[in-house]
């Protein structure tokens, strides 16, 4: 699937401008110094960025991708990305997750005012990834289909996990090929013990930030909920490809207060917001080494850190590029 098959105004949106924090204890042990998880490889060759970046480049070219990345990582980030026109934007600073997104955001909307974008996180694994492919595709149909909505993928808990945020599905919407598509009817985020087992008994999903929608509708929806943050990317929505692009970037991040885009959009835009269910694919944030390392549990392999004493003690290797998907059954670890 790619915008070659008839996907036309399609673009992606990668988001990769996080520290890592959760990781930095294991980082440091492993390699001796911190290293944001998205130029980690895990396992296999490439980091979760490359990993991420070749999932959206079968979605659409590399001219209609977008990835944020943060200011301080731009060395890491050519090193392993190598071409600086595939579509970079460098965040000054992190002024939580809604900036992050608008920020790409406005690119994609000075280029292609009617694009429909997928938003993909560069720290998710995914297998098999077709599979997760075919499930995005089929949330872009349904982005078509209900052009006011914002398109939400979800994923069934096989655990009780605290730190994710869960979805609670509403009424149907309809189906796209076979896939049903619902309101969402409820958020909740890094729920209690009790809260998680109701809502998993309710059929609530965890959010996987994994979206599609209309870059006119998400721009909208920032309007809606987040008026303190949009008049900034208005500004440089006008400045996007003209000489002073960097100056006005730097200026709209000198104070703009920080707005979670699940907490302060998704939940307040619920009736705006539709839900499909991932299936058959073997999702997780690897936002934490123990989810690292029961995911590859579950397939048979085992994380670069557990050779000879990695855990034990700091050992010094040259960054490299190092990440995260691996397709069950068939193994590709490149």
């Amino acid at each position: 699937m790619s915008e070659r098959d008839g996907r036309g105004n399609l673009w992606s949106i990668v988001l990769a401008a996080g520290e890592g924090e959760r990781l930095r204890g294991l980082t440091e042990k492993w390699l001796g110094y911190h290293r944001p998880k998205q130029y980690c490889t895990f396992v296999g060759t490439r980091s979760m960025l490359q990993h991420t970046l070749d999932r959206a480049e079968r979605l659409t070219s590399r001219e209609r991708t977008v990835t944020v990345i943060a200011r301080s990582h731009r060395r890491m980030a050519l090193e392993q990305i190598g071409d600086p026109a595939s579509g970079l934007m460098f965040q000054p600073f992190n002024r939580d997750t809604a900036a992050g997104i608008f920020l790409p955001l406005t690119r994609v909307r000075k280029r292609d005012p009617k694009a429909i974008v997928v938003v993909l996180p560069s720290d998710h694994f995914v297998s098999p990834e077709a599979r997760f492919l075919d499930s995005v595709g089929n949330a872009v149909d349904a982005a078509r289909t209900f052009p006011d909505k914002l398109v939400l993928l979800g994923v069934a808990p096989d655990t009780l996990e605290l730190d994710y945020g869960w979805v609670e599905p509403g009424r149907t919407l309809g189906s796209i090929k076979g896939q049903t598509v619902e309101l969402a009817r409820s958020f909740l985020e890094k729920p209690g013990r009790a809260q998680a087992i109701a809502a998993r008994d309710t059929g609530a999903l965890w959010n996987t930030m994994v979206m599609a929608v209309s870059a006119e509708t998400l721009w909208q929806l920032g309007w809606l909920y987040l008026p303190e943050i949009m008049p900034r990317f208005e500004s440089l929505l006008e400045a996007v490809d003209t000489p002073n692009e960097l100056e006005v970037l730097d200026s709209v991040y000198h104070d703009m207060p920080r707005r979670n885009f699940s907490s302060h959009l998704l939940e307040r835009a619920r009736g705006r917001v539709a839900l499909m269910a991932l299936e058959n694919v073997l999702w997780s944030d690897w936002g934490r080494p123990e989810r690292i390392i029961h995911t590859l549990e579950r397939i048979g392999k085992m994380p670069a850190w557990s050779a000879g004493e990695a855990m034990a003690r700091p050992r010094r290797v040259a960054p490299s590029p190092i990440g995260g998907d691996l397709p069950l059954g068939a193994l590709n670890l490149a």
